[in-house]
């Protein structure tokens, strides 16, 4: 049927039906992404709809519907363009959504489901999608869900998460800087502990931003009270902190470490208990054991030139456990078998009503901040492979900044955090490990990461690179949405994939004060006009400055 052909056919169509009139035809179908003509003078009218989902028929990113046998199907606008030659015919390209049953009585939508069974025809009539029908299709079913906000453009139609499926296959939260995304992210965090006051949520917050969210329903661990055991780190870890060389140094650097930190691990009583014991194995060592090995080691070398790998590793380990900024790991306070202890605080096994840990890596130096991450996400996913067996205990675990733990290879800096969160996007749903990502820069992400996660929840982007790497993530049904992305108001996302029922443009709930991270820009205008005390400021600074603490 030709676009001239389809304006001819809105003569024949019925003036009115159970679900008001028409605006429009099917025009072609093609798979998921059909084209529909519609009539603009019937724009007009349901523009003065009192139901402001009928008045916004039409736009983009907007429903319609149409009657195939006994069912409603449901597609989202994607472009629009007027006909040549005419004034009042539009050609739209749609992608079908799902369906539901049509109540017989009164002609509405009812018992809506994803997916479509029946194509309709080319000729169909095309009706706007009203308040009730929207109401039918984000209806929460009989599943765990959380609410997070209002669907546009609805002002009472509540928006809702599926958490098991959200978490089940991973989810990521992205936007532009300014957008309000740590507020969004709070935000669904605390639904979830409001849900599941027992749950395990682990979330790294690499500017100390979600401490002040999480004080009343969170744990909160920074390095003045995290005390994480160095001996928990795995070789490669390991080789990230003591081993500084490069090219082929590196190697034989490491090879002597993994000799001498067998040794040290053997020593211990817990070493002694186990068999065959590994160099990745989490035993308690000393580190003043390993320093005298690779001293008894280094003695056994003929020549003094051997001796450089040897003083290499000593020199390194000595540095880090004088420097009191490593304290938090390093310290000789930490050599006791507390792994059971640590898992239970850091995991909230139980969680006593406070069911999120929030590790603040912001004072953790930037030197071995990766290996810190990488350390902990770790233990989360070997945590959920070695209980296997056990009554399951599903962990989330949720990375702030996610671009700078998992780049891409053009960013890539071979640290070992970027491969065990690579491994958990891919392996973790096996395992009962949910990975959440929070990133203003997923083009930054690497490769795939992206599109491991099930549900997408992105708020503006103002990058062309960022968009283009979201499209390609997201399913077809969700490309009409996606044009919208650079369009959003702050604290508005859309939202596609598992986690809800269609895809969907939500504004966010607001979120009590007490309940916010502190990442409220600073009001340059307003404090620019404050003075005073500014000598005091500079001595505070300079003494927090110098420990290196807060």
């Amino acid at each position: 049927m030709t676009e001239m052909q389809g304006s001819d056919a809105f003569a024949r169509t019925a003036p009115t039906s159970l679900t008001g009139a028409p605006i429009g035809i099917v025009l072609e179908i093609a798979g998921s992404s059909s084209q529909v003509m519609i009539d603009a003078r019937a724009l007009e009218d349901t523009a003065t709809s009192p139901d402001p989902v009928v008045a916004s028929a039409g736009s983009v990113g907007s429903q319609i519907k149409m009657r195939v046998g006994g069912s409603w199907l449901i597609a989202n606008i994607r472009s629009l363009r007027l006909v040549e030659g005419t004034d009042d015919r539009i050609v739209a390209q749609v992608d079908f959504l799902g369906e539901g049953d049509e109540e017989r009585l009164t002609g509405k939508l009812y018992k809506f489901r994803r997916g479509v069974t029946r194509y309709p025809n080319p000729g169909n009539e095309i009706y706007p999608v009203s308040t009730a029908d929207l109401k039918q299709i984000y209806a929460a079913e009989d599943r765990a869900t959380i609410e997070i906000g209002t669907v546009y453009p609805t002002r009472d139609i509540r928006a809702s998460l599926y958490v098991d499926a959200m978490l089940g296959k991973h989810f990521a939260l992205l936007g532009s800087t300014g957008t309000g995304k740590s507020t969004s992210a709070a935000l669904i965090l605390h639904r979830i502990c409001e849900l599941s006051p027992q749950g395990h949520i682990v979330m790294i917050d690499p500017h100390g931003e979600y401490s002040a969210a999480f004080k009343a329903n969170g744990a909160i661990y920074d390095v003045g009270n995290l005390q994480m055991p160095y001996w928990l780190m795995n070789f490669e870890e390991h080789c990230e902190v003591f081993v500084t060389s490069d090219g082929s140094e590196n190697q034989i650097d490491a090879d002597i470490l993994a000799k001498c930190l067998l040794i040290a691990r053997s020593k211990g009583r817990l070493g002694q208990e186990i068999g065959k014991l590994t160099v990745d194995a989490p035993i308690p060592y000393l580190l003043s054991d390993l320093t005298n090995i690779i001293a008894l080691e280094m003695g056994k070398m003929d020549r003094a030139g051997d001796t450089a790998p040897y003083l290499r590793l000593k020199t390194k380990i000595d540095e880090i456990k004088a420097d009191p900024r490593y304290g938090f790991m390093f310290s000789g306070m930490l050599v006791a078998d507390t792994m059971a202890d640590f898992l239970a605080r850091i995991f909230r096994l139980p969680g006593d009503g406070k069911p999120i840990s929030i590790i603040d890596v912001s004072g953790v130096p930037s030197e071995i901040t990766s290996v810190v991450v990488a350390m902990l996400s770790r233990m989360v996913f070997d945590f959920a492979i070695w209980s296997r067996g056990e009554p399951q205990r599903p962990i989330l675990l949720v990375c702030e900044e996610a671009h700078r733990y998992i780049p891409n290879e053009r960013n890539a800096d071979s640290s070992s955090v970027g491969r065990i969160l690579g491994r958990i996007a891919k392996e973790g749903r096996k395992y009962g490990v949910s990975l959440g990502l929070i990133t203003q820069r997923p083009s930054d992400l690497a490769e795939g990461v992206l599109s491991q996660c099930g549900t997408i929840i992105s708020m503006r982007l103002n990058n062309d690179r960022d968009q283009a790497f979201v499209r390609a993530a997201m399913p077809e049904g969700a490309r009409g949405f996606l044009d919208s992305i650079p369009a959003l108001r702050n604290r508005e996302c859309i939202i596609c994939g598992e986690g809800v029922a269609i895809p969907i443009r939500v504004s966010f709930d607001g979120l009590e004060d007490n309940k916010r991270p502190a990442s409220d820009d600073p009001l340059f205008s307003e404090l620019w006009r404050k003075s005073g005390d500014e000598d005091q400021i500079i001595q505070r600074t300079i003494k927090r400055w110098r420990s290196q603490g807060r």
